[in-house]
């Protein structure tokens, strides 16, 4: 949801989805700003079981509304600590390429206590393919052909924000697969000259890997030198250190919160290890 695919970003709404339960109401796209409440999912029709949620812990401060709708990694799923093959990001970021971004993530709806479900489920076969599809395109052909969208992070952001319910929308309006927020849809369309449906599960896994892919080009043309690798091997455990660990704040926070005049900033730490973590040993990679 995210959107933003919730600053700007399809954020699309903060939200953890437990074994047969939902903590959360929220989206990049994409996170929400919403309080976190509990409600009951939706089972997956061609599956025996939800995904199931275990205990996190963290010292960092952070809003109550970052965590999406997927399963919390377990402790032993935290991001592994690689020793960074790259300079670190600019102190400050180099002038924006592109001026008109997304809006802010909205609050959830007032009264809303849990999501709601219109039309079908699509099958996790048919989630899986979608989502693999998304993130083999090509979405910068003329300008940056070289970006690629990890499928494993489109993968793991899709079970964080929805658990790969494709029909699910949360309490901020973000929608579907990947949260995506309306404001971020109409964004992604614009810019790309597309005319993705919302509301379709294949239209929804491709607006969130657009979205994506516009992220990894605006963050990296602002802070890492027009260098678009998302590899995880870049990363140091400061988690302001690389490119992957920005795109997944910003799809979350929106990249107003992540791209500022005083630098790079990850305003949803938890958020970010949960995605990392989910990258790996998500049990949605083995479907």
């Amino acid at each position: 949801m995210t959107q933003w695919l919730r600053s700007t970003g399809l954020v699309s709404g903060a939200l953890v989805l437990a074994l047969g339960t939902v903590v959360g109401c929220a989206n990049g796209e994409q996170g929400g700003d919403g309080g976190t409440t509990t409600v009951a999912a939706q089972a997956d029709p061609t599956a025996a079981a939800e995904p199931s949620a275990a205990g996190e812990s963290t010292t960092d401060p952070e809003p109550p509304a970052v965590v999406g709708l997927g399963a919390r990694p377990t402790p032993s799923a935290t991001p592994r600590r690689t020793a960074s093959k790259k300079p670190g990001p600019r102190k400050v970021p180099k002038p924006p390429t592109e001026t008109k971004l997304p809006p802010p993530p909205p609050k959830p709806e007032t009264g809303c206590t849990k999501p709601r479900y219109e039309g079908s489920q699509a099958s996790r076969a048919q989630v899986k393919q979608a989502l693999t599809e998304a993130a083999g395109r090509t979405y910068w052909p003329n300008s940056a052909p070289g970006i690629r969208v990890p499928v494993d992070l489109v993968k793991a952001t899709a079970w964080q924000e929805s658990g790969w319910q494709s029909n699910i929308i949360a309490c901020d309006g973000g929608v579907g697969l990947m949260q995506v927020m309306p404001d971020t849809a109409a964004f992604v369309n614009q810019r790309f000259d597309q005319s993705y449906d919302i509301d379709a599960y294949r239209d929804n896994a491709t607006l969130g890997a657009n979205y994506l892919a516009w992220l990894i080009k605006y963050i990296g043309d602002a802070f890492f030198e027009s260098d678009y690798g998302v590899s995880a091997d870049d990363c140091t455990t400061a988690l302001d250190s690389c490119l992957l660990n920005a795109v997944i704040s910003a799809y979350n926070f929106g990249p107003g919160a992540v791209v500022t005049d005083d630098g790079l900033k990850i305003p949803n730490p938890q958020y970010v290890r949960n995605v990392r973590a989910l990258m790996t040993e998500c049990e949605c990679l083995a479907f």
